[in-house]
């Protein structure tokens, strides 16, 4: 697979570059958290909501609304799963990081999506990107197994957290995983086998090859 960087045109259709604000704090404490060799998620983290000029910036970033900064860690070269929300979520790594992402335009009249619409997108340590609402996306991938990743990730306040109501009248209520996390799992994922919608058809990438 193609690795595009977040610098592309390309990237427009499903994000944007964030610059302007004051992230070193954030970045020195997104240092000090774990680094497991798969994954690990954590929806918000008190020490970066500590971190020097966090609040101001997750304000800014959020117009005011309540938000959360956590992270996502790690190791990993898979896909997995593809998720949305109804809002933007920004990342900003310690470490160079590739996004998988895809557009919500292309999830099929069945809910299902064609894996080989995705691309992978590069994105430097310490830039920040935003991802946009209607992008699909998961954990991130490594470009260096030796360093793994470790992304901030920030969201409007309690997505990604506990909640998992009857199936609803509508077919994406089907897709809804966690808070404001609505999620297509590939077949051969974890996340399919705890009962996830496989809404993931094609090939399970692995970019391992391609870095």
């Amino acid at each position: 697979m193609k690795i595009i960087p977040v610098t592309d045109p390309a990237f427009r259709a499903y994000g944007r570059i964030v610059d302007g604000y004051p992230t070193e704090g954030i970045l020195q404490a997104l240092a000090t958290t774990p680094l497991p060799e798969g994954t690990a998620y954590e929806p918000r983290v008190g020490a970066l909501h500590a971190a020097k000029d966090a609040e101001a910036v997750g304000t800014a970033l959020f117009g005011g609304m309540p938000f959360q900064l956590g992270y996502c860690n790690g190791h990993n070269t898979k896909l997995n799963c593809l998720e949305y929300h109804r809002d933007s979520e920004f990342n900003l790594g310690t470490e160079d990081f590739i996004l998988l992402l895809a557009k919500m335009e292309e999830i099929g009249e069945d809910g299902v999506l064609d894996t080989a619409k995705v691309r992978a997108f590069r994105v430097p340590a310490g830039v920040m990107v935003e991802v946009y609402a209607t992008t699909l996306h998961y954990a991130p991938c490594h470009t260096d197994p030796a360093k793994g990743f470790r992304v901030l990730v920030a969201l409007p306040a309690n997505t990604n957290t506990d909640y998992r109501p009857a199936p609803g009248p509508n077919a994406a209520d089907n897709t809804l995983w966690a808070r404001n996390k609505w999620l297509l799992a590939h077949p051969e994922s974890s996340e399919a086998a705890a009962g996830a919608f496989a809404g993931l058809r094609g090939e399970n990438i692995d970019i391992a090859g391609d870095l």
